[in-house]
């Protein structure tokens, strides 16, 4: 985007409820903005988490989670279940935000193709947009694979909040790989609105030589939730009935795990496996592992592809979750990725997988990696500026 003295200014609403993959690619995208000149604020509405904005302001809401694999039940930082006066103060703080904002540009992640549950916050901050003067544009910045809909009337509400609000929906993904049609029904009816941008990915991770960070090693990675500390578990159990038995095997654990669980593993970890929270440096990792072995989350499937590495991957499939799965296994019929189920898993079932992905290829899918640049391109497209 050319030099301007009023650089243009982008809101992007984002919530993460369980892990923290929708805070990973809003992060990503939202360094993207800030290299091109872009003004960005993100508005997040989860706990707490360390991530690197580029240089966008981070305005924290009070944090909400959810304690169950449904999503049914939300608790604020206390761990008590939020209440309507709970939800009528946040929607007035992001409505208060908005308004001292004064965006150009107003993103919301997921939302309407997800996160129904902040309806109470966002429908007034929309309705306030679209009314405002000048308007900005708006645009929900939504993953490659929805979650299934069980319930009658879902996709039809989530199509008629396209049709009323927004203008834009970027869709990160690549559709020679999953176009949104197969997991949204209604596309043909927006299909005006809708814009591939490749798939989200960190870039940041740097190819080194033997001394290089994870260099030679197995990564093990279950994501920045709750879940996935069975995977950490077998996968400790694995190492010694693999091919990679004389390899370091490095664990990461979430961001988000518990204290307990994580002196848990650290204390059952025998020689040879390293067990550490999640590092900043993670894509580097994966650039010098010998294999990497993680849940399907939209992130570290894609870093794993831009790695180049051999790959086993467990997808999580709790709860309503189908998104991981099929990623997954639309992947491995390219033959680039290995997969054990989550359910049934055991050391033996994941060392036979281990040893069939060291045997195998490496990844190298011929998949649309560059969603952060053809972003960009986007907005300034959008809003008539030059590269």
């Amino acid at each position: 985007m050319t030099e301007q003295s009023n650089p243009l200014k982008i809101l992007f609403y984002v919530q993460h409820l369980l892990g923290i993959g929708h805070l990973k690619r809003t992060a990503t995208l939202a360094r993207n903005m800030m290299r091109t000149g872009f003004d960005v604020t993100v508005v997040s509405g989860g706990h707490e988490i360390d991530v690197d904005l580029g240089g966008a302001r981070l305005i924290q809401l009070p944090a909400t989670r959810a304690t169950d694999l449904y999503f049914k039940v939300l608790v604020d930082e206390e761990g008590q279940q939020i209440d309507d006066e709970w939800r009528q103060k946040r929607a007035n703080m992001l409505l208060d935000i908005y308004h001292e904002q004064k965006p150009d540009i107003l993103i919301t992640e997921l939302f309407p193709f997800g996160r129904r549950q902040m309806r109470f916050e966002l429908l007034p901050m929309l309705e306030a947009a679209s009314k405002d003067s000048p308007r900005p544009l708006i645009i929900s910045s939504v993953r490659d694979i929805l979650v299934a809909q069980k319930k009658p009337g879902r996709n039809d509400e989530m199509l008629g909040l396209v049709e009323t609000y927004f203008d834009y929906v970027m869709v990160h993904g690549d559709p020679e790989l999953i176009s949104l049609d197969k997991t949204f029904p209604h596309t043909e009816r927006i299909r005006d609105k809708i814009f591939y941008t490749g798939y989200v990915v960190d870039h940041t991770g740097v190819k080194g030589g033997p001394e290089a960070p994870g260099a030679g090693e197995v990564i093990v990675s279950s994501g920045g939730g709750a879940v996935g500390t069975n995977l950490l578990k077998s996968a400790m159990k694995a190492r010694t009935l693999s091919s990679a038995k004389d390899l370091t095997w490095r664990m990461m654990v979430g961001a988000t795990v518990e204290t307990e669980i994580f002196d848990e593993l650290a204390a059952l970890a025998p020689d040879g496996v390293i067990v550490q929270r999640a590092r900043p440096d993670f894509t580097t990792l994966l650039m010098n592992c010998a294999l990497s072995i993680s849940q399907g989350g939209y992130n570290t499937v894609m870093e794993t592809l831009h790695a180049k590495c051999r790959a086993v991957i467990v997808p999580y499939a709790g709860g309503l979750e189908t998104e991981q799965t099929l990623r997954a296994r639309l992947l491995a019929e390219k033959g680039v990725l290995q997969i054990a189920d989550e359910e049934g898993l055991t050391p033996e079932i994941l060392a036979a997988k281990v040893d069939e992905a060291l045997n195998g290829p490496p990844a190298r899918a011929e998949i649309d990696v560059n969603g952060g640049a053809k972003t960009i391109k986007l907005l300034q497209k959008w809003t008539d500026k030059g590269i």
